[in-house]
């Protein structure tokens, strides 16, 4: 069997016959996707299994964890204690009556850690000049979990429409939105559509369409911009886009 290390540091020790991957271990990849540590993974889980955990790089490793709402521990796998609400007790609260009431609402949650690429500046300024956007939200309470929160944060959001706009490109390691990201961009997607919103994406890069509302192009430009506009004056009406407008800006005609 050949020795795997990571470029985090993680898995077999540096050595003759040890292969280094040009890619963190998978347990540091879903960390960062999910806006995790793994030193937040270490306080959660049992004291006993810290040693081990710290050198995991597995995502399907089994491991018992405490709640962090203070209710029983419960046995789960990296990924479940990651992207699942937790433990039984805390599933049943996710499904409750108070959270349906929450549900669909945009908010501001200043504690949320996001890095914003320069391509997402530039849409947001390109929409910004198209549509008055609301600058005070930056994320949805959704009627389930997404990686262990009831949240979730799309790129733009457009609370008077009940529209979320994503912008996906394959990113440096030609593999970012394909693969394990492009089902958790479908779940994302699939949260919102439960609770009334819709999400218009833009696949650029060689990204292909993972929706009917996906707008795939080589890279962000004027006119896939107004396409996103075309989209949500065919989602929601010319009415509710042009009460948005900027003023001095000739409205975009849906596509058919």
């Amino acid at each position: 069997m050949v020795a795997v290390r990571f470029r985090c540091g993680h898995g077999a020790p540096s050595g003759d016959g040890t292969v280094t991957i040009s890619r963190g271990c998978p347990l540091c990849m879903l960390v960062d996707e999910t806006q995790r540590s793994r030193s937040e993974l270490l306080r959660r889980v049992a004291p006993a299994q810290r040693a081990r955990l710290a050198a995991e790089t597995r995502i399907g490793a089994e491991y018992d964890w405490r709640c962090e709402r203070g209710h029983d521990r419960y046995t789960a796998t990296v990924r479940e204690a990651l992207t699942s609400p937790g433990c039984p007790k805390c599933r049943r609260n996710a499904a409750g009556p108070s959270a349906a009431r929450e549900a669909g609402l945009a908010y501001m949650n200043h504690g949320l850690r996001t890095r914003t690429s320069a391509t997402e500046q530039r849409l947001r300024i390109l929409l910004g000049e198209r549509i008055r956007l609301h600058h005070r939200v930056n994320a949805v309470r959704i009627a389930r979990t997404f990686y262990g929160r009831q949240e979730v944060w799309p790129d733009i959001l457009v609370p008077q429409l009940r529209i979320a706009v994503e912008y996906d490109d394959p990113g440096r390691s030609r593999r970012a939105h394909s693969g394990l990201k492009a089902a958790s961009d479908l779940e994302k997607d699939e949260a919102l559509h439960e609770v009334g919103w819709d999400v218009i994406r833009i696949r650029a890069g060689g990204l292909e369409a993972i929706s009917p509302t996906s707008i795939v192009c080589r890279a962000l430009t004027v006119e896939v911009v107004d396409e996103v506009v075309a989209i949500m004056r065919r989602l929601r009406g010319d009415a509710a886009v042009d009460a948005l407008a900027v003023a001095g800006v000739a409205p975009v005609a849906a596509s058919s």
